[in-house]
């Protein structure tokens, strides 16, 4: 007999979200090898800067060789340490975090836990703010693996704040309540919202108005607010990124309640596009929580030498700034190539700012409004003509049908370019069975009314030969 948990079906891996990756994984493609497999655009990874990391690695060989001063840090490195986490690489880490928020905000070293990536980020802090049972409000659309991350082993609970593509799935006030009214009919105790600014799969930025409306939401029902924030960095055009730090710093919070009652999210996964190195982190002025999930962080550590390897990449100030002004570069060229070849198909995208993808409007390629025609179509795109893994906006908990996100930044430009290709010869297909199918249509109603006209001449008399 195993656990509950073990035998547990929550984690959301029957998701169209996960089962797009499986496609994938069964038949990949290649250029050479397998050039009509399938084009991976469901993966939020960022591999546009690789080239500038590597030609640091090479001019800093020592770094990777862990030598310093002329001697080895290796043993150093090697014997255990502790769930602190090294202090020269907390410490580049908040600069960092305080670059790409344009030093609007400061962090404090000492207010940081280091987890190892955003996921344990993230579940950790679920344990530190709910007890199973109770929940956090999100807004929708929103990442399909919170529902792992959030739910799956915290046993917390999810209530979704609906946002709608007529105001660019904005958060409204009245949305805010409307969740929080559903929480409480169904029973649950509301221990905070749960926010991604940059949003995934959105790829847009929270206004200032939002992050005031949210700020006086929560301390109107006293609770939590934990900002995701690990897209930060990949703010590529305007309006400029707003850390909800920098809101309530802006609206003079820092000795009230709420100033203990704000969490934020981080990694470097997105922003230096490092994702295998699982380096996320939790950062909060709240000491009790910081506490707790600074114990709770020795589940899941990040090793020395990654942080000895990334302290030494952060504390090259020159180097960072040229890397977050080309990648920010980088992103936005790729999205224009992304948006230009939809466009060519008739296929429009939500203005995004941000992130590694679009948020894509493809509700009149569905067959009716509703959840099984998305699931036809995204079907369709996957498997049977197209060949492309995009996440359908239903795994996102979109509350419209007709929306996916496509990612444009791990795969080559050659590549995006058969992609937008596939999807343009897609959608020339479609509509020539659509004009075939409207002039069958036309032709059997013509055919109805001709014969309808014979037969009132017929018996009216008219039409009558007579032998």
């Amino acid at each position: 007999m195993l656990s509950k948990m073990a035998m547990c079906k929550s984690h959301g891996q029957d998701s169209s979200y996960f089962i797009g990756w499986q496609e994938y994984e069964k038949n990949p493609y290649h250029p050479i090898q397998n050039p009509s497999g399938i084009i991976q655009m469901g993966l939020a990874e960022n591999q546009l800067s690789f080239d500038l990391l590597e030609s640091w690695l090479t001019r800093n060989q020592d770094v990777i060789q862990f030598r310093e001063n002329g001697g080895s840090m290796f043993r150093d490195l090697a014997l255990f340490q502790d769930y602190h986490g090294l202090q020269a690489f907390k410490n580049v880490l908040v600069s960092f975090m305080g670059e790409i928020r344009r030093r609007k905000v400061k962090f404090d070293p000492e207010k940081l836990v280091l987890t190892a990536g955003s996921t344990s980020a993230n579940e950790t802090l679920i344990f530190c703010l709910a007890e199973p049972g109770e929940a956090l409000l999100l807004p929708t659309p929103y990442y399909p693996g919170f529902d792992r991350d959030l739910k799956w082993r915290t046993g917390a609970e999810i209530v979704p704040i609906h946002c709608y593509s007529s105001n660019n799935f904005r958060i409204t006030e009245s949305a805010l309540e409307d969740a929080y009214e559903e929480a409480q009919r169904l029973n649950l105790r509301v221990k905070g919202v749960f926010i991604t600014n940059p949003s995934n799969p959105l790829g847009t930025t929270m206004s200032r108005d939002e992050l005031n409306n949210l700020i006086t939401f929560a301390m109107a029902k006293n609770i939590h607010i934990v900002s995701d924030e690990i897209y930060a960095g990949t703010v590529f055009d305007s309006p400029k990124f707003i850390s909800i730090m920098e809101a309530l710093i802006d609206r003079k919070h820092e000795k009230s309640k709420m100033w203990s009652q704000v969490h934020i999210v981080s990694s470097l996964s997105k922003d230096l596009g490092l994702p295998g190195f699982r380096i996320g982190m939790i950062y909060s002025n709240n000491e009790t929580l910081i506490a707790a999930a600074t114990k709770m962080s020795s589940f899941g550590l990040i090793s020395s030498q990654t942080q000895y390897l990334l302290s030494k990449i952060l504390g090259d100030k020159k180097f960072i700034k040229r890397y977050i002004k080309e990648n920010k570069k980088g992103l936005k060229k790729r999205r224009e190539m992304l948006v230009s070849g939809l466009e060519n198909s008739g296929i429009e995208c939500l203005k995004s700012n941000a992130g590694l993808f679009c948020f894509v409007d493809m509700r009149h390629l569905l067959n009716s409004n509703t959840f099984e025609a998305e699931m036809e179509l995204w079907r369709k795109i996957l498997l049977s003509d197209v060949g492309l893994n995009v996440s359908p906006g239903s795994s996102c908990h979109c509350s419209e049908p007709g929306w996916f996100r496509i990612c444009f930044a791990n795969i080559a430009e050659e590549t995006l370019d058969l992609a937008m290709q596939r999807i343009n010869d897609f959608v020339s297909s479609m509509n020539l069975q659509r004009r075939q199918l409207i002039a069958a249509a036309s032709a059997s109603s013509s055919r109805r009314r001709t014969l309808a006209n014979w037969v009132v001449k017929l018996s009216s008399g008219e039409g009558k030969t007579y032998r």
